[in-house]
């Protein structure tokens, strides 16, 4: 029921979100808004990532790590039903909460992976992966479909379910749940603001997550202004997502098997670098691209999250990094979307955004290779400060 519970859980952490980039146009006239507004439904929930992560272990540390879960669900549900009220400041208002909730689960799931499952992590991280994947995909098929028959209210309302289902599964924890008292110890090996290895872990899934939202958010855009036909560019959002999940059926198993994690590191960078070279150079083969890099910022993701793992030596330590790890790279984030437009407007093309992503691709393949070392932080040999 555990096991069952947080993959019900991971449903919630991306599915909310990239549900909202097919149908942003209807957004955008029902509202009146600018892009420079309709970006921000994708960069407030990063920015909410970003500031609420340092707090989750706290919080954590205070009232259970179950509690504090269970919260999280019905944040990120209620968000979802604020923003589909049909109110332009609930819209917002609705993205930030749900977005708060996000960053707490994403937060204190690999903590709560390590303490119950420290013999599997690499396996059930990607089973985590896989479930993220999946919802994302079915919400981003499913969405204008729906606000076809429904309207835009019912494409953005219907992923309530997902915290609702989970919530429910996972009321059954409550009453084992960890004391405050116990969750409190201190982390080993030192703060992990002050480890080069957490570093490595941070600039590497900043890096994927700075080039994934990039990537969600203008999709449809970038292939369409190369002559790439509109129906063909609206499906690709789907198959992108589709493709993020696969590796959570390949990964967990590879992943625990092997000595260290530098060579898939290294791969799934140099994938995910071709993918948006292939945008630039063959925009007309984009969903093999879209494939592509889906598969490849997914097993990134996969990646970072089995590093706050293996990197640890305690769950509260792994709550640590992992709040370390989403502040920061999601800040680095939050800003790309917008930086990827300016860049196209100052440009007058979306090569240029493209070849710097598949430049940044490199410092993540540098990043993974470094953080893809079998080692922990404060480990004996491994200063515990950078």
């Amino acid at each position: 029921m555990l096991l069952a519970s947080l993959l019900l859980i991971a449903m919630n952490f991306r599915a909310p979100i990239t549900g909202v980039a097919p149908i942003l146009t209807q957004l955008q006239e029902a509202f009146a808004l600018t892009p420079a507004q309709a970006g921000l439904l994708t960069t407030l929930p990063l920015l909410a990532f970003g500031i609420v992560s340092p707090f989750a272990s706290l919080l954590a540390r205070a009232y259970g790590l179950e509690r504090t879960l269970f919260a999280s669900l019905l944040l990120i549900a209620a968000g979802i039903v604020l923003r589909s009220t049909g109110a332009a400041w609930s819209l917002f208002a609705g993205t930030i909460i749900l977005g708060t909730g996000i960053a707490l689960g994403n937060v204190l799931l690999p903590g709560l992976l390590k303490r119950e499952f420290p013999h599997r992590i690499a396996r059930l991280t990607g089973a985590c992966a896989l479930s993220m994947g999946i919802a994302a995909a079915a919400m981003s098929a499913g969405a204008v479909p729906l606000a076809v028959a429904a309207g835009w209210q019912a494409a953005l309302g219907a992923s309530v379910l997902l915290p609702l289902v989970a919530g429910t599964a996972w009321l059954s924890q409550l009453s084992s749940r960890t004391a405050p008292a116990a969750v409190a110890a201190a982390p080993q090996g030192g703060p992990v603001w002050r480890s080069a290895l957490a570093w490595q872990v941070t600039l590497f899934i900043g890096t994927n997550s700075l080039l994934y939202y990039v990537v969600v958010a203008w999709l449809p855009t970038m292939p369409t202004s190369a002559g790439v036909p509109a129906d063909m560019a609206g499906s690709l959002h789907g198959v992108m997502q589709l493709a993020t999940a696969v590796p959570g059926l390949l990964l967990g198993t590879l992943l625990g098997r092997m000595k260290d994690q530098k060579l898939v590191a290294a791969a799934m960078s140099a994938l995910l670098g071709l993918s948006l070279a292939g945008f630039a150079l063959w925009p007309m083969a984009a969903s093999l691209w879209a494939a592509c890099f889906g598969f490849a910022s997914g097993g990134v993701f996969i990646l970072a999250l089995v590093f706050m793992g293996l990197r640890t030596t305690s769950p509260q330590q792994a709550a640590s990094l992992s709040g370390m790890a989403q502040c920061a790279g999601y800040l680095l984030a939050a800003g790309g979307p917008t930086l990827a437009g300016a860049l196209h407007d100052w440009a007058g093309n979306w090569s240029t955004v493209l070849w710097i992503g598949a430049l940044l691709s490199l410092l993540m393949a540098a990043c993974g290779v470094l953080a893809g070392r079998a080692r922990t932080i404060g480990m004996a040999g491994v200063p515990a400060t950078a």
